[in-house]
């Protein structure tokens, strides 16, 4: 998108008088040599340029109430325009959107300026914007761009992410976004690892920096929704569970929790997540938190 070009990075000596680059968007950090690109995909770097040839590019739009984010708790009964682009900071087996995560290519996506998008949802008579489907982080330089736009119109900004911003990232989000929900994937640092990936400066671990964005993001007072993802052999610990929803109660009572049934998706073919297992889990949630839903059960 013209105008609007990727942030938090800096060019690193690497020897004989190359430089590389390192990425500071996402939990990843990651050191990026002239000619390659960045665990996501989307991040590249050559010729001393770095970029994201996607960024302000979309390929999926289209009209949802906004309790299919699923948001219950922020506007409800509204709908929300949705959208989406192409890559993902994580490598989840049972990705349901696993097409536009991990693409064979960037062909479909088309720019949106941010005056464009306020007038595209002003015209179906809406007054929210959600970046989802992909992971948003990876748009996180036109979503600060776009939300004064947006909000001059009357029009606020959500975000459906995974959490992993850095937090530099996530200070400047926390201050142009409404409304986030956030997919806490899972509460074992190693089966986070697993999904996420780690950090290649060697920092924090991924369910430590997801944590600390929730916790964050509260303080500053955007909406929070929390989603769990129950898939079996990553979440279905009880222990763990338990562990999640104390967590949660130690932020707030209030914050919303979703958990989800996972269906077999992408390369991963377990069978659907036990009902069973999701009423317990239920039953737990709802002793220490004021709001527990469960998505995918009929």
């Amino acid at each position: 998108m013209d105008g609007i070009r990727p942030r938090w990075w800096s060019a690193v000596p690497c020897g004989a008088g190359d430089i590389a680059a390192r990425c500071g968007l996402c939990f990843h950090a990651c050191l990026i040599p002239s000619g390659g690109s960045g665990y996501c995909g989307a991040r590249r770097f050559s010729g001393g340029v770095f970029e994201s040839p996607l960024l302000g590019k979309f390929v999926s739009l289209a009209v949802d109430p906004i309790e299919k984010k699923p948001i219950y708790h922020w506007r409800p009964g509204t709908k929300i325009l949705s959208l989406g682009g192409f890559h993902c900071n994580m490598s989840c087996p049972f990705c349901q959107n696993h097409a536009i995560a991990h693409p064979s290519g960037g062909v479909g996506a088309k720019g949106l300026s941010p005056e464009e998008l306020a007038e595209t949802a002003l015209s179906l008579g809406l007054s929210s914007v959600a970046y989802t489907y992909n992971e948003p982080t990876l748009q996180a330089e036109y979503i600060i761009s776009a939300a004064p736009v947006l909000r001059d119109a009357g029009i606020a900004s959500v975000m459906v992410t995974n959490g992993l911003f850095s937090m530099e990232v996530c200070a400047e989000l926390a201050a142009h976004v409404a409304a986030m929900n956030v997919d806490v994937k899972t509460f074992d640092g190693n089966s986070y690892s697993r999904l996420a990936g780690s950090s290649s400066e060697g920092g924090p671990d991924a369910l430590s920096v997801v944590m600390e964005n929730v916790e964050s993001l509260c303080l500053a007072g955007v909406h929070v929704e929390l989603t769990n993802l129950v898939v079996p052999g990553v979440s279905e610990s009880e222990a763990d569970f338990a562990g999640m929803v104390a967590w949660i109660a130690g932020i707030s009572h209030e914050i919303p929790l979703h958990i989800s049934r996972y269906f077999p998706a992408y390369r991963y073919m377990a069978p659907a997540t036990d009902i069973g297992l999701m009423k317990r889990f239920e039953s737990v949630a709802r002793k220490k938190l004021k709001f527990v839903h469960l998505g995918n059960v009929w």
